[in-house]
Order: structure tokens, then C-alpha cells, then sequence
């Protein structure tokens, strides 16, 4: 099924012209639980990984333990993040010759690796010969809420408009006027109307905290937007302009939910980082080699 999100209460263009120039498209991969092949784009899935290709190791071979815990010594093996085939995306950035996205991190990702960097992979899937029956088993104390669940994917290309990343002299220009939407319409345009919440590429990063866009280590310049993986696919306020049609109950607009009372689409890879952050993935496209650097926060 796919999954649609709501065409926006407002026009936000005709409302606050400064922010047109700033649009960018985003693709909501919308996951859902499920059980994906190799074969497939997926959230926390296996990967269409060479069974004759080394798996990814952290470089790191010493992760503290948090709370006072025991840290964990020795390799840890990288857990399967995203897994992007062209066919799926195909407004997507790959470099000639790939069609095969494929995103890995430390489980210890958020505040326990010292060498935090993701891998981000992009292969010509047509060349992968026999695949890897399973990844290597996560090591037994990497924190659960950093290793993506197995989901589908429903990609929907969406717009998304600056919040946190939000130009000050733009802000200062619409600041008024967003304060007379909220009054009148109970719209906030960081939660409602500016970047879209969840799993997505491209776009603008869906912060909790201030911004924190990392320069390119080669070059120098800002880095690009690739990955944001959030807690949430979408929160209490949000939900409004968020949460697909597909999902909603006619008669509340809020989540249906199933015979237990549970929510598909609220956190389908049962990811958390710290209090219902995020990590958000960067590259460099000026670069042949495109290096990769992360940030993550939380609320």
C-alpha cells in the first residue's frame, strides 16, 4: 500500500514567499514492519551484500558502557541501516554505474564510539554475484534502540522548508506573520509545515537541537544532506500534517490503531536515540569519493 501525506492545511509559498527559494524535495520512506529479501529497499534489513566481501567492522574496538555499565571490548560488526535500490528512488543522487544504496553504522552510534563515522556504500547491483546468506549476529550489548527493526519501504517524494536551518534574516522576515497562523489556525510551521518528520533522504535534516551540518574533512565546504533516521515517523503535535492518509482514522485524524492498541506508523523500526533524537548522515557530492561524517542529537 502506499502512503500518502496530506497536502498542507496552508500554502506556504503564497503565505511566506521568502521561503520559496528555499524549498528542497525530500523522499519519506515511510517504513513499515515487515519481513524484506536482499532483494529489496528496506529499513534494518539484510542487506544484497557479496557472501565473497568482508562485513564492515567498527574501527573501534573499545565502546564504554553507559549508566555505569561494563563497555564492550573487541570487533563489533556494523548493523544494516538502509538499503536503497535506484528502481524504488529514482529522484535519488547515484554516481554512474550504481543503482544500490547502502547505508551501516556503529550500534553504538550515540555517544559510545569513539570512531562514529556510517559506512555508506553504493554498488552496481547487477555485479553483487552470490549474496551473503546473514550478517554477522550484533554483539549482545549494543543498545537495541540504535539497530533498525526490518521494515518495508512506501517512498513518497515530499517538499520539505527550513526550520531550524531557517536563515536568521528570513526568520526575522516571517517571524510576525508565523505567530498570526498559529493564533489563527493553531498551524506552528516547525511542526506542522516545515520539514518532514521521520526516515527520509534529501532535504533538510529534521533537527531536535540546533543545527550542526559538518564540513567536508577534504575539501572544506558544507556537506550534503543525505540520511535523517528519527525516533519517531511522526509526534503528538505533528501528526496533523504528517501522518499519512493511509494510516488515519476517519473519524479522529489520529493513528488507526490495531486489535492491541498498537501503532504502525509511529515507530515501525523501534529506533530511540537518547530522548527521541536523531542521527543525521552527510556527504560530500564534490568530492569523487563523496566522505561521510554524522551528527545526532536529542530533546
Amino acid at each position: 500500500m502506499a502512503r500518502t501525506t496530506p497536502q498542507r492545511p496552508v500554502d506556504v509559498e503564497q503565505l511566506f514567499p521568502e521561503l520559496a527559494p528555499l524549498r528542497r524535495e525530500a523522499i519519506r520512506l515511510h517504513p513499515r514492519a515487515g519481513s524484506p529479501s536482499p532483494a529489496e529497499s528496506s529499513v534494518g534489513g539484510p542487506l544484497l551484500w557479496p557472501a565473497d566481501e568482508p562485513w564492515p567492522i567498527c574501527p573501534s574496538t573499545d565502546h564504554p558502557g553507559e549508566w555505569g555499565q561494563p563497555g564492550t571490548q573487541g570487533p563489533v560488526p556494523l548493523v544494516p541501516v538502509v538499503q536503497i535500490h535506484r528502481r524504488d528512488v529514482p529522484q535519488l543522487d547515484f554516481p554512474a554505474g550504481t543503482d544500490l544504496l547502502q547505508v551501516l553504522w556503529c550500534p553504538f552510534i550515540v555517544d559510545s564510539c569513539p570512531e562514529p563515522t556510517p559506512r555508506v556504500i553504493r554498488r552496481s547491483s547487477g555485479t553483487v554475484g552470490p549474496v551473503l546468506d546473514a550478517a554477522p549476529p550484533t554483539v549482545a550489548t549494543a543498545p537495541e534502540g540504535s539497530i533498525p527493526a526490518p521494515c518495508v519501504l512506501h517512498p513518497e517524494p515530499v517538499t520539505d522548508y527550513p526550520s531550524w536551518d531557517m536563515p536568521e534574516e528570513v526568520s526575522e522576515a516571517v517571524g510576525v506573520r508565523m505567530e498570526e497562523l498559529k493564533a489563527r489556525t493553531g498551524l506552528w510551521y516547525s511542526y506542522h509545515l516545515a520539514e518532514a518528520p521521520g526516515i527520509k533522504l534529501g532535504g533538510y535534516p529534521s533537527w531536535t537541537q540546533e543545527p550542526g551540518w559538518p564540513d567536508c574533512p577534504t575539501c572544506g565546504r558544507t556537506t550534503d544532506h543525505l540520511l535523517t533516521v528519527k525516533s519517531w515517523e511522526y509526534d503528538g503535535m505533528s501528526y496533523r500534517t504528517w501522518l499519512p492518509l493511509e494510516d488515519r482514522d476517519s473519524e479522529t485524524g489520529e493513528e488507526r490503531r490495531d486489535a492491541t492498541g498498537g501503532r504502525a506508523a509511529h515507530s515501525p523500526a523501534q529506533v530511540m536515540f537518547g530522548d527521541a533524537g536523531g542521527v543525521y548522515i552527510f556527504e560530500c557530492r564534490s568530492c569523487p569519493d563523496r566522505p561521510v561524517d554524522h551528527r545526532w542529537d536529542c530533546s
